[in-house]
């Protein structure tokens, strides 16, 4: 496994990212502790989660993903430095005012949780989930720099920020000498491209800050599993990848499924080496039901599209116009 610096730090971490949604919710605890094992074996050293995982579900409170991955680290007994840990903070657990937002009094409390669950010390990269318009940036940044004062965080990163908000968050630590986001996690695949790429590419290439996106497969149509003269399977992530099912998005997996014969790999996998042929990507988030899974989606790493190939999947999905290029 090749070792990637993140952003602009000596963090190293692998060329992908276990996400852990999946966990608490379509995965139970000791399948995640199975996956998870396999996970480090393989390699993999860097895992993201939320404290808010996986709260949509009926009869979970939220922080389930995080309360596996600290038991499996203690069960396991797995040597802490050897696991790079990725949470966020923002999203809502409690009923009070203060249980959500990126205000200080919702950051002190939300990392303690995270610490207990995680059963862990520190955090690797504490990651501000989304946005707050409620709260200042300054208050913010200052609530996470003192956490790293503190020891109870290594770094910090932003997810789903815009341009303009990455941009003045990092003027802000400039400005008043704090610590700053050294990742961003975005939205971003093959067949969505624009949200990424039209600014925050840029930005984040220019300032040195780690790219992790996640949903790198689209929440699966990325691996071919939904075809155009195929019926579709009955679940409601089938129902939700109704909108990429359009015949540009169609012959994409055509032409992917081509590239992949030749480098006798998967249509997965070729989505995911195209992403990491940018040397902007840091790591993308990928997930796993099973190990199965787990070890087609490590393939990607071997898999190292040609110039051309890059350029050709590059062309059958841009959203620029000609006039643009």
């Amino acid at each position: 496994m090749k070792y990637r610096k993140l952003g602009r730090t000596g963090l190293k971490v692998s060329p992908l990212c276990m996400g852990t949604m999946q966990f608490g919710w379509s995965v139970d605890e000791p399948e995640t502790h199975r996956i998870l094992s396999a996970t480090l074996d393989t390699g993999i050293n860097f895992l993201d989660t939320a404290n808010i995982y996986s709260s949509w579900v009926e009869g979970n409170p939220g922080g389930v993903s995080e309360t596996y991955i600290g038991n499996w680290i203690k069960k396991s007994n797995i040597p802490r430095d050897q696991v790079v840990i990725a949470t966020k903070v923002r999203g809502e657990r409690g009923k009070g005012p203060n249980d959500q937002g990126l205000n200080r009094v919702h950051i002190m409390n939300a990392i303690e949780a995270s610490l207990r669950r995680l059963q862990t010390d520190y955090i690797d990269l504490y990651q501000a989930h989304w946005t707050d318009e409620d709260t200042p940036i300054e208050e913010t940044l200052r609530a996470f720099d003192d956490l790293i004062k503190q020891g109870k965080v290594r770094y910090i990163g932003a997810s789903n920020y815009a341009a303009w908000e990455l941009t003045q968050a990092l003027w802000t630590s400039d400005k008043y000498g704090l610590v700053r986001y050294d990742s961003l996690q975005p939205h971003y695949n093959l067949i969505h491209r624009e949200e990424f790429e039209r600014e925050l590419y840029a930005v984040c290439k220019a300032y040195e800050v780690g790219v992790i996106p996640y949903s790198p497969l689209a929440g699966g149509f990325l691996t071919g599993k939904y075809r155009k003269d195929k019926p579709m399977p009955k679940s409601k992530r089938a129902e939700g990848r109704k909108r990429s099912m359009t015949e540009k998005n169609f012959a994409l997996l055509d032409q992917m499924e081509s590239i992949a014969k030749g480098h006798n790999a998967a249509i997965s996998q070729v989505a995911l080496a195209w992403m990491l042929a940018d040397p902007v990507i840091t790591s993308p988030i990928i997930s796993a039901t099973s190990i199965q899974q787990l070890n087609e989606n490590l393939g990607a790493v071997n898999v190292k599209l040609s110039q051309g190939e890059v350029e050709l999947l590059n062309k059958m999905t841009t959203w620029k116009d000609e006039k643009e290029d």
